[in-house]
């Protein structure tokens, strides 16, 4: 049994290392810098325009939540756990170097969530009857590149389901969670509650995966609005709470600062490595930084543009460009925090591994505080991190759900019980194998979302040279804009039904 157990597992690692091996990290990162060069470097000539967009909620839109509240919902499911768990795994297998590799994916990964919001309000979906709007990369690869494509579209579905309830949306989240809860409270594991499948189980963990499950099951019944309402509320405190952490520790650290970034230049070029392994050190940086950025931000596994359908807007441009600014926070602001923490440090060199690895950055960069503060700020973070994530992937799941079984809401109802059921026994699932399954399907999630965006390039740079032009012909202002006409005739699987 053990053998054949090994066996499934050494199966699984090696398709892992299929799906996530360098084509489909390629694929991402140069579909990234094409649609850079295809709209002309937006992200960085309008970043300033985008953070203003962010800010300033569109009047008289349709739509459900306000665009501010549909990015707080992608952010809910990309600021995850990932940037404290991920950017440590990171550095310490790729060194510094790999914060370099990382920032690089974001850039160009920016253009990618520019297009994947821009695309999702072009091509969404209302039902007449409530309101309720459904878009992402199922129906802009139904609507933009033809209804013969659908079965790429139900492949996409398919695998967000999956992802939702069996990945990244609940046990991979609700045991770093539980982790981190029981590593705080009683990381010498004293408080036994019960022993099962040669583990033991602390009060902590129980306790915590309990108040966990209550909490999701209060918002993710509520359907969107409540989970957006969350979001909204949330996200913006949590990450306010670990930039600032992370910003005082760059501040009482200021003199490590230049080496840090000394480090994290030549170890992306592999300049620290020894005579010959100079190459080998740049591309282990590289693939460990671009594949934890694109993990951290989702840039190109066409989960964010769910959430941006539901934003109340008539502009898809402008919803793109908001939704870019989801990857600028999260990687470049968030995911640098911790980074640069482990580098000034040295923490990615004690041998400590995952959110210990965070943990003694933040005791060592900020010694006026005990190191159980520290540490209850980190786990803080995490436990909101990961919170917010299993909320906005219940979302995505669901949406990818309805689009499977065309607007079943029966099954999209027994579907949040399962998901709440799945938070429920997360912090006791130990199977390594749950976890590389729920790395398969999250790599499988971007091969159909980056085949449409490849598609539809030009459909992206069109429509943003459009909107570009009316609105320089407007004085660059907004309000009194010439109005966005999207013709459904011209799409190619004609208008919605």
């Amino acid at each position: 049994m053990e053998a054949a157990l090994a066996s499934f597992n050494d199966f699984l690692g090696a398709v892992d290392d299929l799906v996530w091996g360098i084509p489909l990290i390629c694929l991402i990162l140069f579909g990234g810098i094409f649609l850079t060069i295809r709209v002309g470097g937006l992200q960085f000539r309008k970043l300033g325009k985008a953070l203003h967009y962010m800010m300033k909620n569109e009047k008289g839109a349709g739509g459900e939540v306000t665009s501010f509240a549909a990015l707080c919902t992608a952010l809910s499911a990309t600021i995850g756990t990932g940037n404290i768990v991920g950017v440590a795994t990171a550095v310490v297998a790729g060194g510094p170097g790999a914060l370099f590799w990382m920032w690089v994916a974001a850039l160009f990964g920016m253009a990618t969530k520019y297009a994947e919001g821009m695309l999702a309000v072009k091509y969404r979906s209302y039902d007449k009857e409530t309101g309720h709007a459904l878009g992402g990369p199922f129906y802009y690869i139904e609507r933009g590149m033809g209804k013969n494509w659908k079965w790429l579209a139900k492949l996409f579905a398919f695998f967000g389901v999956c992802v939702g309830l069996l990945g990244i949306g609940t046990f991979t989240q609700v045991n770093s969670i539980s982790s981190s809860i029981n590593g705080f409270f009683d990381p010498d594991g004293l408080a036994i509650a019960f022993s099962a499948f040669g583990h033991d189980y602390t009060w902590a963990t129980v306790i915590g995966g309990l108040l966990l499950a209550v909490m999701v099951a209060l918002i993710v019944i509520g359907g969107l609005r409540r989970i957006a309402a969350v979001a909204e509320k949330v996200i913006p405190v949590m990450v306010v709470i670990y930039v600032v952490m992370g910003l005082v520790v760059i501040i009482f650290n200021i003199t490590a600062l230049p080496d840090a970034f000394v480090q994290i230049f030549e170890g992306a070029f592999g300049l620290r490595a020894a005579a010959g392994g100079a190459l080998g050190a740049m591309i282990i940086a590289m693939q460990k930084g671009i594949a934890r950025g694109i993990f951290s931000n989702e840039a190109g596994l066409g989960s964010a543009p769910i959430a941006a359908a539901a934003a109340q807007t008539k502009e898809p441009v402008r919803q793109g460009l908001v939704s870019m600014t989801g990857t600028f926070l999260d990687t470049i602001i968030v995911c640098s925090m911790t980074g640069l923490a482990l580098v000034m440090t040295g923490a990615g060199n004690t041998g400590l591994e995952g959110a210990q690895v965070t943990m003694y950055a933040f005791a060592e960069g900020l010694p006026f505080l005990p190191a159980a503060v520290t540490n209850f700020l980190v786990m803080l973070c995490m436990a909101l991190f990961g919170f917010t994530t299993i909320l906005g992937w219940d979302y995505y799941s669901e949406r990818c759900l309805e689009y499977l079984t065309n607007g079943n809401m029966k099954a999209v109802k027994v579907y949040r019980w399962l998901y709440i059921i799945a938070v429920f026994i997360g912090p006791y699932m130990t199977v390594a194998a749950v976890w590389t399954i729920a790395d398969i399907f999250n790599g499988l999630m971007a091969i159909p979302n980056m085949i449409a965006l490849l598609a539809l390039s030009g459909v992206v740079a069109k429509e943003t040279r459009d909107f570009l032009r009316r609105l320089d012909a407007n004085g660059g202002h907004e309000e009194g804009m010439v109005p966005y006409v999207n013709d459904p005739a011209t799409w190619k699987s004609g208008s919605p039904e």
